[in-house]
């Protein structure tokens, strides 16, 4: 039998999700194998594994820091939200239906068998499980037919350990009155508390854990400090949104690091923005600042927009012309700017968007952008693969580009078609483990607008150098020499984040508690 930790929190984004990463980092370096496990997620974020299925980004993540390939097994539900009361549900790595938030409380219950099922499967085959909950199982309203929190920890029979975040401040309360409004039988489980985000002196803290101790009559097993490790985050949740820095705060034309000047990529933050991860290479590039545009700032002055994958194609659409991006887009074309959509965003950059069945939204139909000649229509079929691509684009721009191959992943349920004469970007030549001859997205004439399906293009190191290198030789800059390897560096972060939890930690104490649980 596996042994067995689940990991819970006093509220969303207090790091159970980086703490989950670092544990199961910490346990394979430990000479385990281990697997992470998260019944259910509600995030627009997800992953497609190499039989097709989706799941959440972050069990890939978790998945990664095992030293193993992504299992839809790892993430057997994930919520996709449509509208602020809709979600698609997705079972096993497929597309269930769209279902309200009262439909889906009372389909919970029947869930249960299922996610223990699922859970079992994976329990025998790994030494050590580590489990994920999801907001706070404190939310006395949702106890009944519970099935990721406390209800989870009870079908896997699995001892918890609860997180609160000091960074945002009140983690005493936090902690003191979730397990105050827990069942007697679920206080039982929290076998510790770690106090995660701390930033100071832990001299001053440590007459509150003391106190904190003596009320919950459970053990701080540690007290884990802010960390800027980059690691991929859940939803939209998430701090890189909302960070102080705008386009007016920018150097931009004399911007420096150790490679010369940056190139500023904005990245629109749509109401219902999906697969944000695909930026994450770009955020951690030499040479390159990265910025999320959010409701009511201007674009502003940039090199490069880029408009993002969305779960509501014509809703976001909406969302864009509303704050104004429209127009800044268009005039930035004009300028000679660049301009990216990926997915959603390259479905926005053609003439016409149609969604007959009002899948996405209740819209059925709106002019895009007008910035590629190419027309989308939602249909219900989701494709979920990932692909191997060559760029292939009759473009003189784009020269240095073509011939680079790239790995990604497809998440759409829309049908693209070119007009006549438009230049496509790339040649799909393998999915879902089948040779294919595929044609994927399109380029303008000169090269400044890109559309795309493929979710992680910018992993490519070698695609995402050349194309950086294409618009800082545009700006009058130099290149950059060195081809950077993200999937070593996403290594380098996960080592580092294990380190830091691994210092925090009291290993030994976690340890015991997991072979308790097993007698």
């Amino acid at each position: 039998m596996a042994m067995k930790i689940m990991v819970q929190g006093t509220a969303s984004s207090v790091g159970k999700s980086l703490i989950v990463t670092a544990l199961c980092r910490i346990f394979k370096q430990d000479g385990y194998k281990v697997a992470p496990f998260k019944s259910q997620n509600m995030a627009l974020n997800s992953y497609i594994t190499d039989d097709g299925l989706e799941m959440g980004r972050a069990q890939v993540a978790q998945a990664e820091a095992c030293g193993l390939k992504p299992d839809v097994r790892m993430n057997p539900i994930l919520l996709k939200p449509t509208s602020d009361r809709k979600s698609q549900v997705i079972l096993m790595g497929k597309v269930y239906k769209t279902m309200s938030a009262v439909e889906y409380q009372k389909f919970k219950p029947e869930l249960a068998n299922f996610v223990a099922d699922v859970f079992h499967s994976l329990e025998k085959e790994y030494d050590i499980i580590v489990i994920e909950g999801a907001g706070s199982p404190a939310e006395i309203n949702l106890r009944e037919g519970d099935i990721v929190n406390m209800g989870m920890a009870e079908i896997a029979d699995a001892p918890v350990l609860l997180v609160g975040d000091i960074d945002k401040g009140g983690v005493f309360a936090s902690l003191a009155g979730t397990m105050l409004l827990l069942a007697e039988s679920e206080k039982e489980r929290v076998k510790g508390v770690i106090i995660n985000k701390f930033r100071g002196d832990i001299e001053i803290l440590k007459p509150g854990i003391v106190m904190l101790e003596e009320i919950i009559k459970r053990p701080v097993l540690g007290v884990v400090p802010y960390v800027n490790i980059k690691i991929d985050e859940e939803d939209g949740a998430t701090e890189r949104f909302y960070r102080k820095t705008t386009y007016r705060d920018i150097e931009y034309s004399s911007g420096k690091d150790s490679s010369g000047e940056v190139i500023d990529v904005a990245v629109l933050h749509l109401p219902h923005i999906s697969n944000f991860t695909d930026f994450d290479p770009l955020e951690n590039m030499e040479g390159v600042n990265v910025r999320y545009v959010n409701e009511g700032q201007p674009i502003g002055k940039t090199d490069l927009i880029i408009i993002p994958g969305t779960k509501n194609t014509i809703g976001d659409l909406y969302a864009l012309r509303r704050n104004g991006w429209e127009e800044e887009i268009v005039k930035h074309r004009e300028r000679g700017g660049f301009v990216i959509g990926i997915c959603g965003g390259y479905q926005m950059l053609g003439e016409l968007i149609e969604d007959p069945g009002k899948i996405e939204s209740d819209m059925t139909v709106s002019r895009g952008l007008g910035l590629l000649n190419v027309r989308t229509t939602i249909k219900e079929h989701k494709v979920t693969a990932q692909v191997k691509a060559e760029i292939c684009c009759d473009c003189e721009m784009y020269r240095s580009l073509n011939g680079i191959n790239i790995e990604g992943y497809e998440i759409h349920m829309g049908d693209t078609r070119h007009d006549e004469g438009v230049k496509v970007f790339a040649r799909i030549y393998r999915r879902l483990s089948r040779d294919v001859e595929i044609y994927d997205g399109a380029v303008s004439d000169d090269g400044r607008v890109l559309g795309t399906y493929i979710h992680g293009i910018f992993e490519n190191s070698e695609f995402t150098r050349a194309f950086i290198n294409i618009i800082r030789q545009q700006k009058g800059l130099r290149p950059i020499e060195a081809c950077w390897d993200y999937k070593v560096y996403k290594e380098n972060q996960y080592d580092a984040l294990a380190d830091v939890v691994r210092r925090s930690l009291d290993m030994s104490k976690l340890y015991e508690i997991m072979k308790e649980s097993l007698r």
